[in-house]
């Protein structure tokens, strides 16, 4: 049957990329209603229909709206409601996108457990995959294939081969019931090389090392490593010891990985109905995740 959440839940922190203090909220739905976004801080308080076809970005995250209604960096939030099958729920915002959080998804994780899930008088509507479907990107070899099978599982290769940390990292998830465990709290990233960039785009101006692991790996000057925590309200490090920076240790050697299939299961909420099928996922982003969730609806609608 269908599923929403028995209470509305609220969760607060800054915003990855505006800096702003921001609100959500999880809120029960009514059976068909599925999962939609509305922005309470706007004239009309406007909703937005969580499809794949109304994503309009997918640079640094997931951002669904319109030139002048936009919600960014949902994926957490969507992950975690694919893992507790919930089918309807609207979500409150107070401004342009998701609070952070950590940069994972188990404080959804946990305010869903908390408040419990409610069964609904209408059947899930789910999508049987019958016939192997594949979505593949030439020019940055993504590749995402979704098979026959009687439950949701994936399968993600990540590749970056020229990282010394990374290299090439592999998750599965078997079961849904192993997401609160095994991938919720896995945390987005980011490399040192891309911060200075993201930060001229305007972008990552809550970023931090409490809500992200960020990947040092190519060595920069002391001046410049200097002026990049500065940016970032970091304490200063030894520009010549490599690694990771973050205020909490990795979970697991392959957190990454576990992170990148936790945006999978988010960005393929956006196909709209509950899905049977395994998913195999070689180089997965947020791109090619959209993509592929807008071919699959295609297929099924």
């Amino acid at each position: 049957m269908q599923q929403t959440l028995k209470d509305k839940f609220s969760l607060s922190s800054k915003g990855l990329h505006t800096g702003l203090h921001l609100t959500v909220t999880f809120c029960p739905a009514p059976v068909h209603h599925g999962i939609k976004i509305q922005r309470i801080d706007l004239e009309g308080q406007p909703i937005i229909e969580a499809l794949a076809e109304n994503v309009i970005d997918t640079s640094r995250g997931t951002v669904v709206g319109t030139p002048e209604v936009r919600v960014s960096t949902i994926e957490h939030g969507m992950a975690a409601l694919v893992a507790f099958g919930i089918d309807n729920c609207l979500i409150q915002v107070d401004g342009p996108e998701f609070p952070i959080l950590d940069g994972s998804s188990i404080y959804f994780a946990r305010e869903i457990e908390r408040v419990g899930v409610v069964e609904q008088d209408a059947p899930r509507n789910y999508i049987e995959i019958k016939e192997p479907i594949e979505y593949y990107d030439e020019i940055s070899g993504s590749c995402l294939r979704l098979e026959p099978a009687g439950k949701l599982s994936v399968d993600s290769t990540i590749e970056f081969f020229d990282s010394q940390f990374i290299k090439t990292q592999r998750a599965v998830l078997h079961d849904l019931s192993e997401f609160p465990k095994e991938f919720a709290s896995a945390r987005t990233f980011v490399f040192v090389r891309e911060v200075e960039m993201l930060l001229q785009m305007g972008l990552i101006k809550g970023g931090d090392l409490s809500n992200a692991l960020v990947i040092y790996e190519r060595q920069l000057s002391q001046e410049r490593l200097d002026a990049l925590a500065d940016m970032l309200g970091v304490e200063h490090r030894d520009a010549s010891q490599l690694g990771y920076l973050q205020q909490k240790p990795i979970t697991w050697n392959n957190e990454c990985a576990r992170h990148k299939l936790l945006d999978i299961l988010g960005d393929i909420a956006l196909i709209g109905r509950p899905l049977k099928g395994h998913i195999i996922a070689i180089r997965p982003g947020h791109k090619a995740n959209n993509k592929f969730a807008r071919l699959v609806r295609q297929r099924y609608q």
